[in-house]
């Protein structure tokens, strides 16, 4: 039994602006939801849900703005040379990006925000991203480093390749698709998460056994006001909040 992470969840007043910066950001395809107040970004040549290697995007209609707190998760996008680094900072600007001090002072990396200030980061060339595709990593703030780790491990049975109380790193166990890194801040959470990760059960295994593993390796249970929905909302150990998604 595990989930595996396959999209990230972006809350967005304008949720087709926003699906189609990514979109165009990540050289993916934008596809409006049947409910009307979504757009899912996933990789080119027709939708396919779950996609076999890649972590979508799902951006979600909500009615409150981003506020000025930084975001607990965001994405690494990943670039191939210093020319191609320059070339994406350049093009995200002109599709609606921002630059975005989060107190990061001189760093080889570029930080910007999507048109609703979600940050991201546009690294330099690093030879661990070459074969993630455009999203390098989904990175996420927490307390312990360590122990955030241990849990997403064993949740979702990605392989733990780098371990210490102020980073981590995991990575599917096929070796494809962007890595989840989790970096210690001195910074606690004090809003609701503007993005969060969305899990799914695999083929022929149970969401409520799913779901009942996941609070047996410290989950908790979270009422945002999703009322009667197919997904289950949780929290992990550092109160970041995810969803457990049905097939």
């Amino acid at each position: 039994m595990a989930l595996r992470p396959v999209q990230v969840n972006i809350k967005a007043l304008d949720h087709s602006t926003v699906g189609r910066f990514w979109a165009e950001a990540l050289g993916w395809s934008a596809y409006g939801g049947a409910s009307g107040v979504t757009t899912y970004v996933g990789p080119p040549g027709g939708l396919v849900w779950p996609d076999p290697v890649a972590v979508g995007i799902d951006v979600v209609s909500v009615l409150e703005g981003k506020s000025t707190a930084k975001n607990r998760v965001h994405l690494d996008l990943a670039t191939s040379s210093a020319a191609h680094q320059a070339e994406l900072v350049a093009r995200l600007r002109a599709i609606g990006a921002t630059p975005a001090d989060v107190g990061q002072g001189e760093v080889p990396w570029t930080v910007l925000a999507d048109p609703e200030g979600n940050e991201f980061c546009v690294l330099e060339p690093r030879d661990v991203f070459r074969d993630t595709g455009p999203i390098a990593a989904v990175v996420v703030d927490c307390t312990d480093a360590r122990a955030m780790a241990r849990f997403w491990s064993a949740a979702t049975e990605w392989t733990v390749l780098k371990a210490a109380d102020e980073y981590a790193m995991l990575r599917s166990p096929d070796g494809v698709g962007p890595y989840l890194e989790f970096i210690r801040t001195p910074d606690a959470k004090t809003v609701p998460d503007r993005v969060h990760l969305d899990l799914l059960p695999r083929p022929g295994d149970d969401q409520a056994a799913e779901v009942a593993r996941l609070r047996t390796l410290g989950a908790a249970d979270l009422d945002v006001g999703q009322g009667d929905v197919p997904w289950t909302c949780l929290t992990d150990p550092d109160g970041h909040e995810f969803c457990v998604l049905a097939h």
